[in-house]
């Protein structure tokens, strides 16, 4: 009787060594790809969610939705969206010159300017370079007027600052900063068709 030599039998499947490296690699990809999804649609919910904030001040302050605003008391009232808040400035370098602004006309047009472009901007997803500079000024002048280094006000009341240097102006202005470092827009937004527009296009800080 002849012997030959006899292989067992292998079940299942087997990747050759190459295609079981191509694989991986394209599982690799895969990861990445979806991370990267997932992070763009994590900062377009950040973005949306911040203008919403942005715009909801403005219509409150508007409209005296009873909320910041009292009823009778919006800004198509005869109301002034920055009166009390800036003639309660009581900590800081700048009170006299928060003060002597409060309640001017131009002031008031400028504060809920900023906040409607902001707001909308940020919340369509364009023009986010020149939203995370006028933000970051808008945040940067807020942040002066409460002016949370202070540990008391100027009358001796504690001023419960719960952080002398980061607070929730600093997070909103580097929040604005990254999106305009991201193209945040170009994920549910119209960042890419703002980005097509003529003038856009001759003018990349309009992005």
């Amino acid at each position: 009787m002849a012997v030959h030599d006899h292989t067992p039998h292998r079940t299942g499947f087997h990747l050759p060594t190459w295609n079981r490296a191509s694989a991986d690699s394209l599982s690799g990809s895969g990861a990445v790809a979806t991370s990267a999804t997932l992070a763009a649609k994590s900062a377009a919910t950040l973005r949306i969610a911040t203008g919403l904030v942005f715009l909801w001040a403005f219509l409150d302050k508007t409209f005296g939705w009873r909320y910041a605003t009292g009823s009778g008391k919006g800004w198509i009232d005869g109301g002034s969206p920055t009166r009390g808040f800036l003639k309660g400035v009581s900590a800081g370098p700048l009170q006299s010159f928060f003060h002597h602004i409060a309640g001017q006309g131009w002031t008031d047009t400028l504060f809920m300017l900023a906040l409607l472009g902001i707001g909308a901007a940020l919340t369509a997803g364009v023009a986010l370079r020149v939203t995370a500079v006028a933000g970051t000024v808008l945040m940067a002048m807020m942040w002066a007027a409460e002016w949370p280094p202070a540990q008391h006000l100027t009358g001796g009341a504690p001023s419960m600052s719960s952080n002398p240097i980061v607070d929730y102006h600093v997070i909103y202005a580097l929040a604005m900063i990254l999106f305009a470092l991201t193209a945040a827009g170009t994920t549910w937004g119209l960042g890419r068709l703002w980005a097509q527009l003529p003038v856009v296009r001759r003018n990349r800080w309009l992005r």
